[in-house]
């Protein structure tokens, strides 16, 4: 018995150690919770039946290994979507765009597949609520987000900066030096230039 006591806590410590262990491979990974080994003891009384005040334990073990979800560092990248979330929550995520089973992580580590999805790096698809107006939010329905990667049509330039329609081209905001004499091409100062 005695050694089979001594074994528990030795397989305790090791569990303990793996834990520590894990806790400094993932010092980096973006998201990582870090946890740790709580220990609790065995009671003879399991095992023989048997209750008094001269029971000896059977050794120890690793009760559970609790995740803490305290707040992280918050790191800027280059990434436009990289998103962190600051205080509680998740990300929600689903397997596919056909398969709709649900994840949720921390890592915000996101980019766009070839339709505009925005995945993260094992293909999971970031949901949210849709919002139709840019205003109102459908709470009643998650979706998976999308951008559109489709062209902004372009733009006449003229008088769509201007209510008045006699003006048309470029609007151009310019710091010119006024202390020349010349104007534009050799001609007389603020000569065919309107002020707005």
């Amino acid at each position: 018995m005695a050694f089979q006591q001594g074994l528990s806590g030795l397989n305790s410590a090791a569990k303990g150690l793996d834990v520590v262990s894990n806790n400094i491979a993932n010092a980096s990974t973006v998201g990582f919770k870090g946890a740790n080994a709580q220990f609790a003891d065995v009671f003879a009384t399991a095992m023989l039946g048997g209750t008094g005040q001269n029971q000896i334990g059977l050794g120890g073990n690793v009760a559970t290994v609790a995740q803490s979800f305290a707040q992280g560092n918050l790191t800027v990248s280059n990434n436009p979507l990289d998103l962190a979330i600051n205080g509680n929550g998740f990300f929600r995520l689903q397997e596919s765009l056909t398969d709709d089973t649900t994840y949720y992580t921390r890592n915000g580590q996101f980019h766009m597949d070839k339709s505009g999805y925005i995945i993260n790096g094992a293909g999971a698809v970031l949901t949210g609520y849709i919002s139709s107006d840019g205003i109102a939010i459908d709470s009643a329905n998650l979706q998976p987000l999308q951008v559109n990667t489709a062209g902004i049509a372009p733009m006449q330039t003229g008088a769509t900066w201007s209510s008045d329609a006699t003006l048309s081209g470029l609007k151009m905001v310019l710091n010119l030096d006024s202390r020349s004499t010349k104007g534009v091409d050799g001609a007389a100062p603020n000569t065919g230039w309107t002020s707005l």
